[in-house]
């Protein structure tokens, strides 16, 4: 199959559902399909350092992935657009794949200890720095603008499925041949997603179709290797037709985005990952990066989001959002189920709560594509969702904080997904990887601070205050909305 044999032209008019595409369903089977082997993943390496160290040792075999990705995530994001994100994450899949099945049989031959479980969780920390950000970025090159809501609430119901699904199918796994044939288990499923994305066509998107136009008459003009370079507009340039979005969509999720032209695939700059689009380049190179290094790169990804009217403000939101939520629905809930005498169940079904409304949101997108006044929806979703989280602390019982949490996962869920569609219409083809990543690492790298900090504030004073503090600080993310007109007048694209 030839790299251009794989593009599709983005086709202004009337688009397909994605729902009903089946270009997009194979897209969302190969996620469908890693998720699961996340999940699974995940269970194996659990049970394997379990049974091979101390707790201490497991704890430290569970987390130690978390530093590469970490440190590594804003230059993933930066590899994801200079090679394209399907590319990338194919090549992702291949590596978990192989670093999974070479422990399972290791484990299956020998027994190792805890040494080569620490190096895979390391370098499943250090592909998902680079995945991560590609999987961001491949929706846009799947879909039209139009569809993008939607396909965030297939990709949500996807990571709920996978939730679901995952720990039982791992549990299966090590009860049939321990550790080992959990980790073949993982490994089979991630490779189930890697002839699923190869046989995903690509979109071209408008930017694409211009550089790739501009090179092949400045190589007629001027001679093969002296292409000229596409300009590189400012943000701020582009932004000036935004008329949508900034702050807090993030949580909030204005994907309105695109009813603006700002940073969107109309902006005209070619999604780095021309390699996927067909730009014809031998290396795989967009023709933009050659001779720019990778840190000019990250450098210029975070001006364009920092002078982005749009994105800027969005990452705050992204970012308060996080911080307000995390720490309570992880650590909190726990803490507070303890407090109150509601027992293991009693946390169980309220987290049950939490997933039913978030997959109820999911659904609601998947199912309508599209929200008006998507940026007003999520301002008031992150405030609502707030006092829903204010109010788990007072819940009187069980049921009372079943209902809070399934409030909770609605908002918060349905805020999600629309903010997902906002970075994807909103950022500049040739910057979603690094957009992305940026975003990654605010809920990967900042939010999970949050957890020890509330766990030290609890622990002095109390629950309710702690929550409450929490709640205000998710709140300012829908404040934040409100107050940049941009974003509160955001629109889904049509």
């Amino acid at each position: 199959m030839t790299r251009t044999a794989s593009v599709i032209p983005a086709r202004a008019g009337a688009e397909r559902p994605a729902h009903r595409d089946g270009n997009v369903l194979r897209w969302l089977a190969a996620y469908t399909a890693s998720m699961i082997g996340d999940n699974v993943y995940y269970l194996a390496l659990s049970w394997a350092a379990v049974r091979a160290g101390s707790p201490a040792q497991t704890g430290l075999v569970m987390t130690v992935s978390a530093v590469p990705r970490a440190l590594l995530m804003l230059g993933g994001g930066v590899i994801a657009d200079r090679l394209g994100p399907r590319r990338v994450v194919i090549g992702s899949d291949a590596v978990r794949c192989a670093a999974v099945l070479a422990v399972a049989v290791l484990l299956s031959t020998t027994d190792p200890g805890l040494w080569p479980l620490a190096v895979l969780a390391v370098v499943f920390g250090t592909v998902d720095a680079v995945f991560m950000p590609a999987v961001g970025a491949l929706p846009a090159r799947v879909t039209g603008r139009g569809q993008l809501a939607r396909v965030q609430g297939m990709r949500g119901l996807a990571v709920r499925l996978a939730s679901v699904v995952g720990g039982p199918l791992g549990a299966l796994g090590v009860a049939l041949g321990g550790a080992a044939a959990a980790f073949g288990l993982a490994a089979l499923l991630i490779a189930v997603s890697v002839p699923l994305l190869v046989s995903v066509r690509m979109r071209a998107l408008p930017g694409d179709r211009a550089k790739s136009a501009g090179m092949r008459e400045a190589t007629a003009d001027g001679g093969a290797g002296e292409a000229a370079e596409p300009q590189r507009t400012s943000s701020v340039d582009r932004s000036a037709t935004v008329g949508s979005a900034t702050v807090g969509s993030a949580t909030a999720g204005s994907a309105d985005a695109g009813s603006a032209t700002v940073g969107s695939a109309d902006a005209g700059s070619a999604d780095a990952g021309s390699a996927d689009a067909g730009s014809g380049d031998p290396s795989g190179e967009p023709a933009e990066y050659r001779g720019a290094t990778a840190w000019r790169d990250l450098v210029d990804g975070l001006r364009y989001v920092r002078g982005h009217r749009v994105l800027a403000p969005l990452m705050l939101a992204i970012s308060l959002g996080d911080l307000g939520f995390v720490g309570p629905l992880n650590v909190g809930l726990a803490l507070l189920a303890d407090e109150r005498g509601w027992g293991a169940s009693g946390m169980g079904w309220t987290l049950a709560g939490f997933g039913a409304g978030a997959g109820a949101a999911s659904l609601l997108l998947a199912l309508r594509g599209r929200l008006p006044h998507a940026g007003q929806v999520a301002a008031y979703a992150i405030l609502a969702g707030s006092a829903a989280i204010g109010y788990l602390a007072h819940a009187p019982g069980v049921p009372a904080a079943v209902g809070a949490a399934v409030l909770v996962g609605l908002l918060a869920g349905l805020s999600g997904a629309l903010c997902g569609a906002l970075l994807q219409t909103q950022s500049d083809p040739a910057y979603l990887g690094r957009v992305t990543a940026l975003a990654s690492l605010v809920s990967l790298g900042l939010a999970p601070l949050s957890m020890p900090l509330s766990a030290a504030a609890i622990g002095v004073w109390g629950t309710a205050p702690v929550f409450l503090v929490s709640a205000a600080v998710c709140g300012l993310g829908g404040v934040v909305i409100l107050c940049f007109g941009h974003l509160r007048r955001a629109e889904l694209p049509r």
